[in-house]
């Protein structure tokens, strides 16, 4: 029955052509045409901003490594833009039925919890296609750059290189749903898809001002309440652990264990709460 409700989910959301567009395409398309338009510019004025801007943005005749740029990408898949956008999706599944009051029509069909488990899964599918399509997008930027700029295109990826894209991506695509698994709660207990859209940004935006607040409390960095209470510092803290070097050298003692609990408590924490409010829910009116 699990299968019936992930097939129902999954013909709905294909054809919410509105919702597909906003959480796939968007940020890639928006950021190859700015990074396009950029380049462009850079290109134009390159005698003038000689000398002023990053090597990295391409103002130099070294050939333009694809595999080095895909690992960059990697680290940078759960970027606020990403966040925001997927969300959009998220909660179109998430809140549809109390949105159009189908709930009443479904629940008779099917076990509750397999009604919202189905939902879930076709969510991180779609944060699934959601980093494959930011990965494209970032791959098409370096493109341009290198036919614009007229660089030299080449490819290495070490073993390690090919570790750190793998890691990256899982840990990008973990924060992402974990994210959106705070849409999942807010649209069942509040039956509303506006809150199902904002109440994640606005627990996203206070948790990134928490850690400074915590610290004038007197709360370390460092100790375990402060990764805990932000997945967004326990997903940096992961990401210093997997690409090393000088980004781990500032890491606080048991900075791997603290990640991954701080991730994955707040991944489970809505997804078991959503699912134990759901089956106590009156859904009579839905």
């Amino acid at each position: 029955m699990l299968v019936d409700a992930i097939r129902a989910e999954s013909y709905r959301l294909s054809k919410n052509r509105t919702a597909l567009f906003w959480s796939l395409l968007f940020v890639p398309v928006v950021g190859l045409l700015i990074s396009a338009a950029t380049f462009i510019f850079a290109k134009v004025n390159e005698a003038k901003l000689a000398g002023k801007l990053p090597p990295e943005l391409g103002l130099n005749s070294a050939p333009l490594d694809l595999g080095a740029g895909l690992v960059a990408s990697a680290a940078e898949f759960a970027n606020p833009a990403v966040l925001m956008f997927v969300l959009i999706g998220a909660a179109t599944v998430f809140a549809g039925d109390y949105r159009w009051e189908t709930w009443r029509l479904t629940t008779a069909r099917n076990r509750r919890p397999n009604l919202l488990l189905g939902k879930v899964v076709v969510v991180v599918g779609l944060t699934i296609a959601a980093t494959i399509a930011v990965l494209i997008g970032d791959i098409a930027s370096n493109l341009v750059k290198a036919v614009v700029f007229e660089r030299a295109l080449t490819f290495s990826l070490t073993g390690a290189q090919t570790a750190d894209l793998a890691w990256l991506t899982l840990l990008g695509w973990g924060r992402i749903v974990q994210f959106v698994m705070l849409g999942l709660l807010a649209a069942v207990t509040t039956r509303s898809l506006l809150a199902a859209l904002f109440v994640p940004l606005v627990v996203g935006v206070g948790q990134f001002f928490l850690p400074k607040l915590l610290a004038s409390m007197g709360v370390s960095p460092d100790g375990w309440l402060t990764p805990l209470l932000t997945p967004g510092m326990a997903a940096d803290l992961l990401k210093a652990v997997i690409l090393g070097g000088a980004a781990a050298g500032d890491l606080p003692p048991q900075a791997l264990a603290k990640g991954v609990l701080g991730l994955v408590s707040w991944t489970l924490a809505p997804l078991v709460g959503a699912i134990v409010w759901f089956q106590r829910q009156d859904l009579s009116k839905e």
